[in-house]
Order: C-alpha cells, then structure tokens, then sequence
C-alpha cells in the first residue's frame, strides 16, 4: 500500500508573501529590487498564476529576512508538517 503525502497548500504560501510583503510595506517594486526578481514575477506568484522555483523562493525568503522553512511552513497548513525521526 502506498501512502501519499498530503497537497501542499499553495494558496496559503502565496497569501504568506503577500502578507509579508505587506508587513514590510513593500510594493511590487520594492520587493523586485530586494530580491532580485521580475516585478511580474512577484505578481504571477502572489495572484496565484505560477508558484515559482525554489532560487525563486530562497531569493524571496532572504530579501523579506524569513527563513525558508518558516515561509515554507504555510505548504503544510491544514495538516501537520513531516516530523524528523526522533522528535
């Protein structure tokens, strides 16, 4: 029997940039510059159009000074995220 593991929810990660986003105050352009990333890119992503890679994610997570994994923890929303043996 093979067990998979649960959707991950992308709308939950886009809605967490765009609160980030906001928390900081940024705009659109604010962030591009921060991150380096197209201003277009930023909009697909937050209106939910294209998810993004992960250089795309790393670039986002240092510019909004988030770690990966906390960012990436909203994927894991409405169940609960892998535990590590031992934990």
């Amino acid at each position: 029997m093979t067990i998979f593991p649960p959707d991950p929810d992308f709308e939950a990660l886009r809605l967490e940039l765009a609160r980030l986003r906001a928390a900081q105050g940024w705009s659109y352009d604010e962030l591009a510059a921060r991150s380096g990333l197209a201003r277009r890119t930023l909009i697909e992503i937050e209106q939910g159009r294209t998810i993004g890679t992960l250089k795309t994610w790393h670039a986002l997570a240092h510019a909004l000074s988030t770690p990966l994994d906390e960012l990436f923890g909203a994927l894991c929303q409405g169940h609960a995220p892998p535990r590590r043996e031992g934990d």
